[in-house]
């Protein structure tokens, strides 16, 4: 499961053989969160409500680069980093 990007001590994740819809994971002490790429909502999983806000602020202006991370994983290609 390749890491694209860590901040506030949560880890934004992807897995190699993800399934629809494009997704990501966020993982933060012992938490995990599955949230949907294009409408940046929880699929599975929950965190802390504070960390949850961080991630979804934080996703907003990212959509495009976790989409890309996302197609890169699809094509069995590696993600790159996401600042």
């Amino acid at each position: 499961m390749p890491t694209v990007a860590v901040f506030d001590g949560v880890e934004i994740k992807f897995y190699a053989a993800g399934h629809p819809p494009p997704h990501f994971h966020a993982v933060h002490a012992g938490h995990r969160v599955q949230i949907s790429i294009d409408l940046l909502r929880v699929m599975n999983g929950d965190l802390p409500s504070a960390k949850l806000s961080a991630v979804l602020s934080w996703a907003r202006p990212r959509q495009a680069a976790l989409l890309a991370a996302w197609d890169a994983l699809q094509a069995r290609r590696r993600p790159e980093r996401i600042e």
